[in-house]
């Protein structure tokens, strides 16, 4: 018969490697939940303005009919786009926002032109061809880590001067699928 003994086996200590898998799983965490990852970055790289002043003849006889006149402000904005995520970025709207020096108005907010408008406003005002280059169109994709660059053509109701006093500008891109549109300013120049 073998002799009776009351020693136990050694029992481990989980402590370690429970403290190590919690401070892991906290660092993964942390990274995706908790550090601000940039979907992309988006610049204006380059900006151009043609100031218009068309003036609509009535050809009216009557005494007193006057001719009405109109003065528009076209910018030309050179937009980049660097792609940070692993799928492709679509665009879905671009427009341009354009703060007044005061405070007595509201800022006003315009629609890019689109892509098959471009040919009728380059014949109505051909100083602008010279000025533009290839369109950032909406519904492009950007590949993932790509990126894309074009030509956005916002036209505002106002004057050189209006522009030159204006309190800011810029232009605002959303993208399908994406909660935050982007909005980068123009630079005064």
């Amino acid at each position: 018969m073998s002799e009776l003994t009351f020693k136990q086996a050694e029992s481990r200590n989980f402590l370690v490697p429970i403290l190590i898998a919690l401070v892991i799983v906290g660092a993964v965490f942390g990274y995706v939940y908790l550090t601000p990852h940039r979907i992309a970055d988006i610049s204006v790289t380059h900006s151009a303005i043609l100031p218009t002043h068309t003036v609509f003849e009535t050809g009216s006889k009557l005494v007193g009919a006057q001719s009405e006149s109109q003065d528009d402000l076209y910018v030309l904005a050179t937009v980049r786009i660097d792609n940070h995520l692993k799928i492709p970025l679509t665009i879905d709207d671009i427009t341009g926002t354009l703060t007044p020096p005061d405070n007595t108005t509201n800022p006003t907010t315009v629609t890019a032109i689109q892509k098959t408008d471009l040919d009728a406003v380059y014949m109505a005002f051909p100083a602008l061809k010279p000025l533009s280059g290839p369109p950032l169109l909406r519904e492009s994709s950007i590949e993932p880590g790509g990126h894309a660059e074009g030509m956005v053509l916002l036209n505002f109701p106002l004057t050189e001067a209006d522009w030159k006093q204006r309190k800011s500008a810029s232009v605002t891109i959303s993208f399908y699928h994406q909660d935050q549109p982007f909005t980068v300013t123009i630079p005064k120049s």
